[in-house]
């Protein structure tokens, strides 16, 4: 499985593919349990940059990259099969002459080499088929925009591919096919923008596309399960930008986030993390029946990481407002908090000291 991958998406210590990426502080993201190695035995630098890090360095989850790999693990072949040149396939792909059948047994050949081959994906950019890829994505054909999804994913993995996709028009439709393709076309969609999204200036391009955001909020609602992950993860790594955090609330994201939430969808408290970070984000969290509930069921039961972003919630709305103080006191969260303080994780023991210091001065800022 490892050789159908693209070389990106091995730890750098490694060499396997990562099954839980994490960010270092010097920007390079290694598996969690390679670079925990690396810190257990004593090394305070990284080990790519050798540039010294701090006593207690934070791993920071790498979501879109980690929903990559795991989209790419369902998508990758059982055995690898001989396949046409490359520039053949180019060739029957971009002839508007080439029936149905022909484009796609060629954009099939060419989403699996280009998986794991960062020069053909270069190579393909370069050629021009980008437009005759997006012809295909427009089709009535559910085969056919499949392959043609899967195929922009492949070339959407190269940093330098990111923003000249987006010039070409790509966002305009993968929001076509997050309204109205396929289940496994829009899960697909949804994780173009996740990678698009890597680069900053997509973030606030993608944002001001005209129903772009409402498109992904909408998938929370009407996909499945598949398809409300990869929603919710193409919301987190585009409201890291602040002008979509307000896109994605007027929107109504978080009353739906919030259900989510309590139905067992985590990368849900991710996403409402960013929202709390401004006011409008935190007034809807407030308007919202039960909200105290759901965030405190995160903090018994969530994740690692899951907790730490349930926590900053909770202190952002709590210094927020002094009424949500009152509810989460009432609903035990000081009493957790205090549980909370033995935790390994030092991220979440300083969330949790903050958090007991606003309920228990209760200096709401609005």
């Amino acid at each position: 499985m490892a050789a159908e991958l693209p070389d990106d998406f091995k730890c750098p210590i490694s060499l396997e593919i990562m099954s839980d990426p994490v960010i270092l502080s010097s920007g390079h993201t290694f598996d969690r349990a390679s670079i925990q190695r690396w810190l257990d035995s004593g090394h305070r630098t990284c080990p790519i940059t050798k540039l010294p890090l701090p006593e207690n360095p934070c791993l920071i989850p790498n979501h879109a990259l980690r929903s990559l790999i795991s989209n790419y693990t369902l998508l990758a072949p059982s055995k690898s099969q001989p396949s046409p040149q490359p520039q053949a396939l180019i060739s029957a792909l971009t002839s508007p002459s080439s029936p149905v059948g022909t484009k796609l047994d060629s954009l099939t050949h060419l989403a699996r080499l280009s998986k794991r081959d960062s020069a053909l994906r270069r190579k393909l950019t370069e050629s021009g088929v980008v437009p005759a890829v997006l012809k295909c994505v427009d089709s009535d054909d559910p085969s056919l925009q499949e392959k043609a999804l899967s195929l922009l994913l492949n070339l959407s993995l190269d940093d330098d591919n990111k923003v000249g996709l987006v010039a070409e028009g790509v966002i305009n439709r993968v929001v076509k096919v997050l309204r109205v393709g396929s289940p496994d076309c829009r899960a697909v969609a949804a994780t173009i923008i996740t990678s698009l999204a890597v680069v900053e200036v997509n973030k606030a391009t993608i944002g001001a596309y005209p129903d772009a955001i409402r498109a992904l909020v909408r998938l929370l609602v009407a996909g499945k399960g598949r398809e409300k992950k990869e929603a919710a993860t193409a919301l987190y790594a585009i409201c890291s930008f602040a002008d979509n955090r307000r896109r994605a609330i007027d929107c109504g994201a978080v009353p739906i986030l919030i259900g989510l939430l309590n139905s067992g969808l985590e990368r849900a408290i991710e996403v409402l993390g960013l929202l709390v970070k401004c006011k409008e984000g935190r007034e809807e969290m407030m308007k919202v029946n039960g909200c105290v509930k759901v965030l405190v069921e995160v903090l018994r039961n969530g994740s690692s990481r899951g907790v730490q972003y349930g926590l900053f919630t909770l202190n952002c709305l709590c210094n927020y407002s002094g009424s949500f103080c009152f509810e989460a006191r009432n609903e035990g969260v000081l009493e957790i908090c205090m549980g909370l303080l033995e935790e390994e994780n030092e991220k979440i023991r300083r969330y949790t000291s903050s958090l007991i210091q606003t309920l228990k001065g209760n200096h709401a800022i609005g």
